[in-house]
């Protein structure tokens, strides 16, 4: 399989899980402006939305938006328990996990990356997400990771967009529980390996 990412995107969701489920893979790193790889193809040939992330498969076809990557992913390795099975009702609650951070917390930090918006709206965002944030400390007070006990993919998406709080100087201090939560997953042996890759490729 091949991961297409970019630096400080949304790609290094299913850059973590794929080394969470010690899975064979290799990365393509895409700039985002000029949408070319480090192999020199048109990453719109590959992806015609032009963003990552976006999954080539062995067989050649390519699957993106990354929900639906980090599931595929789990569910090739089901022992690990990163998804629950299909069908389940705890499978319904990671895909209700899925969707708030990909609506609330993805979308809503997207929204102040664009420096065009009058600081009035900028404002109005930033106090939308941090109702947001409100929400994950309570929920986060109570339970280690978003699903219970232990680490889901979910968990490997809301880290990284949590880490987009640096581009727009969003201490998590305010929320300590999320801060915490954000350190543990930090601290997992295959982030570490993602990062140090998405660092040095």
């Amino acid at each position: 399989m091949k991961l297409y990412y970019a630096p400080d995107t949304c790609s290094l969701s299913p850059h973590i899980v794929l080394r969470e489920l010690a899975l064979g893979f290799e990365l393509v790193k895409v700039d985002n402006r000029s949408k070319i790889t480090s192999d020199g193809r048109d990453f719109r040939l590959i992806n015609p939305k032009g963003y990552v992330a976006a999954l080539e498969l062995d067989d050649g076809q390519i699957l993106t938006e990354g929900p639906a990557i980090v599931q595929y992913l789990a569910d090739l390795r089901p022992e690990t328990g990163l998804a629950p099975p299909a069908g389940s009702w705890a499978r319904v609650r990671l895909q209700e996990w899925l969707n708030f951070i990909t609506s609330e917390i993805h979308a809503g930090s997207a929204l102040l990356f664009n420096q065009a918006l009058p600081d009035a709206v900028l404002s109005l965002f930033r106090e939308k997400l941090f109702r947001r944030f409100d929400f994950l400390q309570d929920t986060l007070a109570e339970k280690a990771f978003l699903m219970g006990p232990s680490f889901s993919v979910a968990d490997a998406y809301l880290f990284t967009v949590l880490g987009w709080c640096k581009f727009f100087s969003i201490e998590l201090d305010r929320w300590p529980a999320l801060l915490a939560y954000r350190a543990n997953i930090n601290a997992r042996p295959a982030v570490q390996a993602a990062l140090r890759a998405e660092a040095t490729q």
